[in-house]
């Protein structure tokens, strides 16, 4: 009988951890694309209600690259 709660309740757990994994893995895969992709940038920008230009376009790759480079030396 108690069995009934637990299992649900620990599936649950399990699947939110599971989830929350595979979407941080989704998200690090597309910024990294969007590092090497100016078009997805660009859309991704446009969505957000800005319009850059070429300068701001590569000031805004540059700033991906460094954050990647930090967040690569913590591990």
């Amino acid at each position: 009988m108690a069995w009934d709660i637990i299992i649900p309740i620990v599936t649950l757990i399990v699947g939110l951890i599971i989830g929350f994994i595979a979407g941080v893995f989704y998200l690090r895969k597309q910024l990294e694309k969007m590092q090497s992709n100016p078009q997805m940038l660009q859309e991704m920008a446009k969505k957000m209600g800005y319009n850059l230009n070429g300068k701001q376009m590569n000031q805004m790759q540059q700033m991906m690259r460094q954050q990647n480079r930090g967040g690569q030396r913590r591990k």
